[in-house]
């Protein structure tokens, strides 16, 4: 008798567990319940489109591992559905002489990660990205770019095709496990499943207890802001650039993005946003602030990191901050090439003590999984996230 599996959430993580379920099984009845009315809503469809390579994730981690097969399974989807995609390769860019030892350093941890890293001097660099600023730079063949929203569409297709029950406008508001299975209650009525995936991003936790399970860690929300270059600015960048990251923070820097359809994106920061779902400062949900602010792992982080958010906030109320930081990368860059652009918001688990958690995070409960941490490079990685965690699934 087949098994009917339930996956909450219908972002690319969750689109990628329910087509794997029907590619590996294809008797397996799958449920997707997603609260809005459309697909890759949420941080799906708010990022740059980037194709991650795994350069940055230590060796051997899930994030390192998972990356890299994902994008190549990714690339192959891509080719497949035809979908808009350019392998680019991308910089990554050094400004400053202290941020040599860090650029060596990534240099040996991508090479860890089997990737074809080329370290270039200042005029190497300028051959790539003839506007850059650079003492020395990593080229990283391997990272490109995808339209998401288009790898989801073409999911949303092959569920369509297997028979798979897609469900919009489908809130998850409880569930209860017993020894036939898990029942979930969601605004549009009961689904009876032996297993459930919970895929639900920005929400995991929430559903997570509302399906029985108390999570170890909290999702708190960080908006990313981007800015887009007008037309005539756009000749700046190549491809893509980006700066030495903070080894300290999950965040790389603003940076600056050719997407597949030729737009340039700039972004994002990361600040605290006032809602789960707050893509700017004038959304406030009291209910969810008043979680994310009772939360004592916020505020362990927030004495680590005081300064560190203090220059985030700092950046998202300032065009000429956001500017300047930029112009580190591409001094050519004027404040007014920078036009406003939809933010995303990154759903990043925090451990009670105020890490942030770095690696991808399952748990599972009973018939439950709960996917509570998948965040960059998730989107690269979702199609061996699914995977994993079909692997894991009573």
């Amino acid at each position: 008798m087949s098994r009917a599996v339930t996956v909450v959430g219908g972002g690319i993580v969750g689109l990628a567990v329910a087509e794997r379920l029907v590619r590996e099984d294809p008797s397996t009845r799958v449920t997707v319940l997603e609260k809005e009315s459309g697909w890759a809503r949420h941080q799906t469809g708010r990022n740059s489109g980037v194709v991650h390579s795994g350069l940055y994730y230590a060796p051997g981690s899930a994030k390192a591992r998972w990356c890299r097969a994902g994008a190549a399974e990714l690339w192959r989807l891509a080719r497949e559905e035809d979908l808009p995609h350019a392998v680019t390769g991308k910089l990554v860019v050094a400004t400053d002489a202290a941020e040599l030892p860090r650029l060596e350093a990534l240099c040996e941890r991508g090479l860890a990660n089997g990737l074809a890293v080329r370290r270039l001097d200042a005029a190497e660099a300028r051959e790539h990205e003839p506007h850059v600023a650079a003492l020395a730079a990593l080229y990283v063949p391997e990272t490109g770019v995808v339209d998401y929203r288009a790898v989801c569409a073409a999911l949303v297709g092959r569920l369509a095709a297997a028979g798979a029950d897609l469900r919009l406008s489908a809130e998850v508001v409880g569930g209860r496990e017993d020894a036939r299975g898990v029942r979930v209650e969601t605004t549009t009525g009961e689904v009876a499943s032996d297993v459930v995936v919970n895929c639900a991003g920005l929400h995991t936790d929430v559903v997570a207890r509302r399906l029985g399970h108390e999570p170890s860690v909290r999702v708190v929300p960080f908006r990313g802001e981007y800015r887009e270059l007008a037309p005539e600015a756009t000749h700046l960048v190549r491809g893509l650039v980006y700066p030495v990251p903070d080894p300290e923070l999950p965040f790389l820097g603003v940076h600056l993005t050719r997407g597949v359809d030729g737009t340039v994106h700039a972004g994002p920061n990361a600040v605290l946003a006032l809602a789960r779902e707050g893509y700017g400062w004038r959304t406030v949900d009291p209910g969810d602030l008043a979680q994310t602010l009772a939360y004592p792992g916020l505020w362990r982080l927030a004495r680590h990191q005081l300064r560190t958010g203090a220059a985030e906030v700092a950046r998202s109320l300032s065009r000429r901050r956001f500017g300047d930081s930029l112009r580190r990368l591409v001094p050519a860059l004027r404040d007014e090439d920078l036009r406003p652009a939809p933010a995303g918001v990154r759903a990043q688990a925090v451990a009670p003590d105020g890490r942030l958690v770095d690696d991808f995070l399952l748990e599972r409960s009973g018939r439950c999984v709960h996917v509570l941490n998948a965040p960059s490079p998730a989107a690269t990685a979702s199609l061996e996230i699914a995977r994993n965690v079909v692997g894991l699934l009573p």
